[in-house]
């Protein structure tokens, strides 16, 4: 079970966060990619990112085990920014928390299957093994995540007005009762299925929601009680076409309304002037202003101006009409039975065990972290 308590203070200090997770993303479709459940919301998708990948599945699966516990230095909070800022980050972690944490993770493995030896030269802070890991995750989420970002992208803000609407009629905890059916809130906690027993204290600090499209059925929490707090946790999935249809080709909505006229309605989707719409569509500004009128006298933009510029957005009309004119990855969009609520060795940050272990929940005392083992030949071979 997990538990995360909160005092006034959190309750006024929840925070949602307002894009996907270029990380988090990667690091959670890597479990997807290698099992075999949500087949109907996730099956199109697994078989087009395996198509694409390469060598890159084998370097991340030394760090990314299929179950238990995975190293926080992969999540920072920098990737939020995006993908790029996000791998400055892990390449900016301190080699004593890298070793820290692949101890952690050489814990939780057996004998037979130690770390492989590059890791000792990664806890080090040795830059090439840095330089091969950032490599790998970059060349995972060009192949598995970002044909499909913008899909990914939608079903993040389509989760994130829900909660808006729940806060604003209900305020903070009106909030966490809206969350999925596996988070439960039980003032002054919230609560939720999980592999090993965890409690999380936030202290004043206040929580992160991160809705996540590759997140499934188990929410998912850091293992460093010290780190801001952040939970991530899935998305709903809605019905959707059978057919895929590639962000790049041909696309209902596209037919439907004409190829230009579609890309300036989906330029429009997260609001932006007519200069931005001009940028994102690929068309001049004198062509975006003339699609954007078109589309506020169909009742699909509304348009007010902001200071010197006209700020473009999608009325609830245009929203249905963009998000039914989309596929989801690979056409893989679908509701999907979720089975039981506690998913047994899912992607968690945990290792296993429960607080108390390791010492003090805010750092100092106790024993230290367990030595890490690595493959017979040592560092160097991986």
């Amino acid at each position: 079970m997990l538990r995360i308590h909160f005092t006034g203070d959190d309750l006024a200090a929840i925070r949602m966060a307002a894009r996907p997770d270029a990380l988090w993303e990667t690091i959670l479709s890597f479990h997807r990619l290698r099992d075999r459940r949500g087949a109907l919301v996730f099956g199109a998708w697994r078989e087009e990112a395996r198509a694409k990948l390469g060598g890159e599945t084998r370097l991340l699966g030394a760090l990314v085990p299929q179950r238990g516990y995975f190293p926080d230095f992969l999540t920072p909070q920098a990737g939020l920014d995006g993908l790029e800022p996000g791998l400055e980050a892990i390449r900016a972690t301190p080699p004593a928390r890298v070793h820290t944490e692949l101890a952690l993770l050489s814990a939780g493995r057996s004998a037979a299957t130690p770390l492989p030896g590059w890791a000792l030269d990664l806890a080090q802070g040795d830059p090439a093994p840095f330089g091969r890991l950032l490599s790998a995750l970059r060349g995972y989420h060009r192949a598995a995540i970002e044909p499909f970002w913008s899909y990914l992208e939608s079903r993040i803000e389509a989760d994130r007005a829900l909660r808006g609407r729940a806060l604003l009629d209900g305020g903070a905890e009106e909030l966490l009762a809206s969350l999925p059916p596996m988070l439960r809130w039980r003032a002054p906690v919230l609560e939720a299925d999980y592999p090993v027993d965890r409690d999380v204290h936030l202290d004043g600090r206040g929580l992160l929601l991160q809705p996540s499209f590759f997140c499934r059925a188990t929410p998912v929490v850091l293992r460093d009680p010290d780190l801001p707090p952040v939970l991530v946790y899935p998305v709903t999935h809605a019905d959707a076409p059978a057919a895929a249809a590639a962000d790049s080709g041909a696309s209902p909505l596209g037919r439907l309304v004409g190829h230009t006229r579609s890309a300036v309605l989906r330029a429009i989707g997260h609001g932006g002037t007519t200069s931005e719409l001009a940028r994102r569509a690929g068309v001049s500004l004198a062509s975006a202003s003339q699609h954007a009128g078109v589309l506020r006298e169909a009742g699909l933009v509304v348009t007010m101006r902001q200071g010197s510029s006209v700020l473009h957005t999608l009325t609830p009309l245009g929203a249905a009409l963009l998000h039914g004119g989309r596929t989801g990855p690979g056409g893989a969009l679908a509701k999907e039975s979720e089975g039981p609520l506690r998913e047994s060795g899912g992607p968690l940050r945990e290792s296993g065990g429960h607080r108390g272990e390791g010492g003090s929940r805010r750092g100092g005392g106790g024993p230290p972290p367990p030595r890490l083992r690595y493959a017979r030949g040592g560092p160097g071979r991986g």
